[in-house]
């Protein structure tokens, strides 16, 4: 790895990674060659495919640049990332930049984003590897409801200035203060995945974070699939997933987001839209079932449903 960045600021990168060895082998390489980082922390969500023992070699080889730890069982991104941003903090980072094993960050990612100095929460454009010009995770953008999935239509709207207020996409090659983590705590480990991040976003927001995304920072992503499906003749759209882990944990987690941070009007919406979805844009009665269950459990404050699907 390069030597410490001469920015003040010690930034920490924490990467959290699950039975992907060849990406987060791509991803470690690519963060040797990242000057502004002063340290890499790899939490191990309990894989079984040799990342516990190829992170103890690497880790030998790099020093003190590279450290890595594995958890005693899979707490999914929530629980990796709860773990590796107290991990951070405990070793005096002033920023910490979160990651994925699968996002590969612009070797000037990390400068871009370090050029933007008033902000506490903030982060880069997550596009399409297979497709650059396309947005991995669509935005909406402020000030209304349109969501985009257009590279070109976020860097227009984003301005000379190059970045968009009030929006940021955790936990994709974001930037935190520590000061901001000493305010508003860890995640959720609670939530395993999908809404920790928007949790943890909206936690921010609730606190007064200045928030944003730069949109001449980019981190290249693989295609999640049907994240932001239309739906009522494309006046709305809806995160759909084949997997029934992630749509377990969507339907509960964000049940339990919305009824927090929105009230339940919002709940209310949210469920009229599910059962909208899953009658007559992708016909699945059966989805709305295993979502019903498990937004009850989320409800009552059962977090443990999950680990029915995991494998």
């Amino acid at each position: 790895m390069p030597s410490p960045s001469p920015d003040p600021r010690r930034v920490v990168a924490v990467v959290v990674t699950f039975n992907r060895l060849g990406l987060l082998q791509r991803l470690v390489a690519r963060l040797r060659e990242v000057p502004e980082v002063d340290e890499v922390l790899v939490v191990d969500n309990a894989s079984t495919d040799g990342t516990g023992e190829w992170l103890a070699e690497a880790a030998a080889a790099e020093g003190t640049l590279l450290l890595a730890r594995t958890l005693e069982r899979n707490l999914g991104g929530a629980g990796g990332f709860h773990d590796g941003l107290e991990w951070a903090c405990g070793r005096d980072a002033d920023l910490v930049w979160l990651m994925d094993d699968d996002g590969l960050p612009e070797p000037a990612c990390l400068a871009r984003l370090l050029a933007e100095d008033d902000l506490d929460f903030w982060g880069p454009l997550v596009v399409d590897e297979a497709d650059p010009d396309r947005l991995v995770f669509p935005i909406r953008l402020p000030g209304g409801t349109r969501v985009v999935h257009r590279l070109a239509d976020v860097e227009r709207a984003g301005g000379p200035r190059g970045r968009l207020d009030d929006i940021v996409i955790p936990f994709n090659g974001v930037l935190v203060t520590r000061e901001l983590v000493a305010r508003i705590g860890l995640p959720r480990s609670e939530f395993f995945i999908w809404g920790d991040d928007h949790e943890y976003r909206l936690r921010a927001e609730a606190a007064g974070a200045r928030i944003a995304t730069i949109t001449g920072a980019r981190v290249h992503h693989p295609s999640v699939g049907e994240l932001g499906t239309p739906m009522m003749g494309g006046r709305t759209t809806y995160n759909h997933s084949p997997s029934e882990l992630k749509a377990y944990c969507m339907a509960r987690n964000n049940t339990v987001n919305l009824r927090d941070y929105r009230g339940w009007a919002h709940v209310v919406m949210f469920w009229a839209k599910t059962v909208w979805f899953y009658l007559l844009t992708r016909r699945d009665p059966g989805r709305i079932v295993l979502s019903a269950r498990a937004a009850r459990a989320g409800l009552r404050g059962d977090f443990t449903g999950h680990e029915r699907f995991l494998r």
